[in-house]
């Protein structure tokens, strides 16, 4: 590979904040970053979990840190910031990974409680993350923000309308943070990844009739692994898409083709 080329992915010495990260994509897209040399601040609402996702990675040569965070609390997420400013000085890569899923039946059927889970932490959450998140990085000359939506706020499926109406909701929250921050050097995308073989996706996974009507749709024929999503992320963090905002990057399989 040509040199210039390859440089243009290194993140030397970043800081990278990357929610939901105790498993499945979030874990897959910190062990990326830290492999191309950025410091991985991985976050969750669980500590025990967290851990072990930050001793794999400096076991792997990497540098990693471990805070956390309930996403859908904005107190928490202020104190989220003000720790990785104390601690860091700056923050250069923001990943909204995290998300939530609760409710899995029709709409009708559906109970306020999970309307507001949803919404709770698919949207307000990041969009508050970003926020807070923005202010830290102007200071510092720019940053990248990735929000890991999905092909479910494109196309919305069976028994996942709530999750599928937050899912693009997120997608217009990515285009419009995209304009206001672009301003301050700071590039919004999103990853929209397809059926994905995640603790998250279980309900659909480990259903074979369920899974059994969605792999037909997958011209590829099969389930993505989460490691699979991490190099997208890796190209919309880095200098090899620094003319990339408000844009959309979707991971299925050729799904929504």
């Amino acid at each position: 590979m040509d040199k210039k080329i390859e440089e243009m992915f290194k993140l030397t010495d970043k800081i990278a904040l990357i929610t939901g990260a105790s498993r499945g994509i979030g874990k897959a897209v910190a062990r990326a970053l830290a492999a191309q040399g950025a410091v991985s601040i991985v976050v969750s609402r669980k500590i025990q979990d967290l851990e072990i996702v930050k001793k794999e990675i400096i076991d792997a040569g990497g540098r990693a840190d471990a805070m956390i965070c309930n996403t859908g609390d904005i107190g928490q997420i202020e104190e989220l910031m003000q720790g990785v400013e104390k601690r860091y000085g700056r923050l250069d890569i923001l990943i909204n990974n995290a998300a939530a899923n609760p409710y899995f039946g029709e709409m009708m059927d559906a109970e306020e409680w999970a309307w507001d889970k949803t919404n709770d932490v698919n949207l307000k959450g990041p969009f508050f993350m970003i926020r807070s998140a923005a202010r830290l990085m102007q200071k510092n000359g720019g940053g990248n923000i990735v929000n890991v939506s999905s092909v479910n706020g494109v196309q919305p499926s069976l028994f996942q309308g709530i999750y599928s109406i937050t899912k693009a909701g997120l997608i217009t929250m990515t285009r419009a943070w995209a304009i206001e921050l672009a301003k301050h050097n700071i590039r919004v995308n999103a990853l929209l990844p397809g059926l994905t073989d995640t603790k998250f996706a279980s309900a659909i996974t480990k259903n074979e009739d369920i899974k059994n009507l969605i792999l037909p749709r997958i011209p590829m024929g099969r389930i993505a692994e989460p490691e699979e999503m991490a190099g997208a992320v890796l190209f919309l963090v880095s200098g090899a898409s620094s003319y990339t905002t408000g844009s959309c990057i979707t991971c299925d399989g050729g799904m929504l083709a």
